[in-house]
């Protein structure tokens, strides 16, 4: 069989190089692609359905991002042995597509739009969530589905001072600054990544490095559309419009409208009763035979609300609620709400609210991460709930989403970078939003650390985030701090932005116009670190530095380091020591072989149960010393003396010539087993390594008798 195969190739700035090829693989999907960089290969593939189902007025998009076990030689856990849902690390790539293809469509595109890429086989040294993007992207160009592409995303790594793209994945453990950015030719779409307190200078000058690479990507995915002739796109008509009604709605609303949004009320729910109330007043001034399109006229209005909000903001330079464009809303701040937790807070911001809790468990609580590319165990978690109430809604409650998810890993990606390097603990940070109206997961990132200072965990500065915005018409643009649920559906951009006082520790940006310049990039983040600095003094108010100890009823620790022979002794066989010394204790003892060494971790709540732990622990790992005094214990009787065990797991030799200075002939009725006496290490035989004990020695001596004279 023949197959008519296309293949094009990007260079990379170090000379590495990424090949896209078609052709070969699933051709009954509009398109499909595979992408290949090192061992790395992801097979996406596209498929949208000729016509939009009745009544659908958005793009039913959905992106899957899966890695098979099979791509990294490795069977899959569980009872099942199979793949299944996705995991948070594919869901948060699934997002990072999804968030640089949606905007590419044309809004009145609404056919059922399925992407998916599959990792079929894993290389370290090219990590495929660098790649998942580009595939998707190529797969839409290749492909007759109205896009307006090419995209492309890249990671941008800073590694000893210099930006690398697309890093490996041990390199990028080393980086201090590391993003995810996507781009068509010509404008940024979107940015996501962690730092280590960078400046925000620094982060725009990864974004531009990115960039540039980007260019190279979408100018071969042009030439991959034109080698397949796929430059015509598919004709549709998923939108029936009205003219006349949209005229007259217009001519009728937009002041009426635009009259409500100068009225800056504070409430979302006064705004929307307003912003409803005209227009149940127009629906109900049409004549009863009228057969408008309640479909249309929700569109329609909803374009009239957008466009006079977005005139209140552009043209007289005020917002909804009534706030200065840099001004954040009022901000209470609580800790240790709760009082059974390790640690609580509670973070309100205008109509935002987030309680979080913080719960330290032991190293048997660490998350197990089973991957196709990433395997290990996580001691720091963050989970983000965000319940139906929150909004009002009557929602069910079906577990987390994948918005929930990517919430819950910007925060934290935010927190994780302060966490003390010598840290024993299993951390769990979980914000649970009581209310929403606007930057919910910055809500959750400040919790979040104050909560953690709470609970005594010595994080090396607080952390805040704050949500931006922006408006624009080409000419005019207003950058809003700290935004409203409204005011982030109504803009062309809307970025977060977290850090300390020392430079940021995560952000994520979706970008939404065309054209926007570094300029007014720079101005957004200078504007953001303002308003994210203000948050932290007001968190500062409330608590300042972590508590200078845990709570009452968190788990203390302890560590040890012994020998990497004493390992086995303080396990036992079969972890019958280990286990009694829990058992009889009440602690939690963790071992670990860390660099030739033990590290023993004892995890106790009382100090009671913490002491006699460790006591037993030290005892077996102690070296016996010569001339040092044992309480020891008859373990057994021979003839010739008795062994004594003098410390845990050691037994000496008692001779019986050491028992007492006077002469013992036999040892029954001398001593006992199980009875308990007091003895001296005399001498440890070097060959054997034997251990000669003395009680005598302990005893007084006895005065000779002076001869009788003759």
């Amino acid at each position: 069989m023949q197959f008519n195969v296309i293949n094009k190739t990007i260079n990379l700035p170090d000379g590495r190089t990424i090949s896209i090829e078609t052709g070969k693989l699933a051709k009954q999907a509009d398109g499909a692609v595979v992408v290949r960089m090192g061992d790395t290969m992801l097979l996406a593939t596209v498929v949208s359905s000729k016509d939009a189902k009745e009544g659908v007025d958005f793009l039913p998009l959905s992106v899957d991002y899966q890695e098979k076990f099979a791509s990294a030689g490795k069977v899959p856990g569980g009872f099942l042995k199979r793949e299944g849902r996705l995991s948070d690390y594919e869901i948060l790539i699934s997002r990072l597509v999804d968030r640089a293809i949606r905007p590419m469509f044309n809004d009145d595109y609404h056919a059922d739009t399925q992407i998916m890429i599959q990792l079929m086989s894993g290389d370290q040294t090219a990590p495929p969530d660098a790649l998942a993007a580009l595939a998707a992207s190529a797969a839409l160009s290749v492909s007759d589905i109205p896009f307006n592409g090419p995209i492309s995303e890249v990671r941008v790594a800073r590694i000893d001072g210099k930006f690398v793209v697309n890093p490996s994945m041990e390199d990028k453990e080393k980086a201090d600054l590391d993003l995810i950015v996507a781009a068509t030719l010509d404008n940024i779409l979107m940015v996501e990544g962690e730092m280590d307190e960078v400046s925000e200078d620094d982060m725009l000058e990864a974004i531009k490095v990115a960039h540039e690479s980007i260019k190279e990507m979408c100018k071969v995915q042009l030439e991959l559309t034109e080698a397949t002739g796929k430059t015509v796109k598919r004709e549709y008509s998923h939108e029936t419009d009205d003219e006349e009604l949209k005229a007259d709605m217009q001519a009728k609303l937009f002041d009426k409208a635009y009259a409500i949004a100068q009225k800056q009320m504070p409430s979302k729910d006064d705004r929307a009763e307003a912003f409803k109330a005209i227009k149940e007043e127009y629906v109900e001034s049409l004549p009863e035979d009228n057969e408008v399109d309640p479909v249309l006229i929700g569109r329609y209005f909803k374009n009239i609300q957008k466009e006079a909000c977005r005139k209140l903001a552009l043209t007289d330079k005020k917002r909804l609620d009534g706030r200065s464009f840099n001004e954040v809303r009022s901000i209470a701040t609580e800790v240790d709400y709760l009082p059974s937790t390790h640690g609580s807070a509670l973070f309100t911001r205008g109509e935002t609210q987030s309680l979080s809790t913080v719960t330290l468990g032991t190293k048997m609580d660490e998350q197990l991460i089973d991957g196709a590319m990433i395997s290990g165990t996580n001691k720091f978690m963050l989970h983000y709930n965000f319940p139906g109430f929150s909004t009002g809604e009557v929602r069910p409650n079906r577990g987390p989403g994948r918005r929930e998810v990517g919430h819950g890993n910007l925060a934290w990606r935010a927190l994780k970078v302060v966490l003390p390097e010598e840290n024993p603990y299993t951390i769990r940070v979980v914000s649970d939003i009581l209310e929403s109206n606007g930057s919910s997961s910055m809500a959750t990132v400040c919790a979040g650390s104050l909560a953690m200072m709470d609970a005594g965990i010595q994080i090396k500065r607080p952390v805040s985030g704050i949500a931006m915005g922006m408006i624009s018409d080409g000419e005019n643009h207003a950058i809003l701090s700290d935004i409203l649920g409204d005011e982030d559906h109504l803009g062309d951009m809307d970025f977060k932005v977290t850090g300390t006082e020392n430079g940021i520790t995560a952000t994520q940006m979706d970008i939404k116009v065309d054209g926007l310049s570094y300029d007014v990039l720079k101005e957004a983040l200078a504007q953001a670190r303002e308003g994210r600095l203000h948050i932290l003094n007001e968190m500062k108010k409330t608590i300042e530095t972590p508590r200078g100890d845990l709570k009452p009823n968190a788990p203390r620790s302890e560590v040890l380091t012994i020998d990497q022979d004493m390992i086995g002794a303080v396990i036992g066989p079969g972890g019958k020591v280990i286990q009694e010394i829990q058992k009889e204790t009440g602690a939690t003892v963790v071992i670990e072989e860390v660099d030739n060494k033990g590290v023993v971790s004892v995890f106790a709540v009382d100090k009671t149960a913490m002491d006699d732990a460790l006591g037993r622990i030290k005892a077996i790992v102690a070296v016996p010393e010569v001339g040092e005094v044992y309480d020891g214990k008859v373990k057994s009787i021979m003839p010739f003396g008795a062994f004594i065990e003098f410390m845990p797991g050691k037994d000496g030799l008692l001779h019986i010539s050491e028992i007492k200075w006077e002469r013992v002939e036999k040892m029954e009725g001398v001593m006992e087993v199980g009875e308990e006496v007091k003895v001296k290490l005399i001498e440890v035989d070097k060959k054997t390594g034997k251990f000669r004990l003395s009680r005598k020695v302990l005893l007084p001596k006895p005065e000779k008798k002076e001869e009788k004279s003759n």
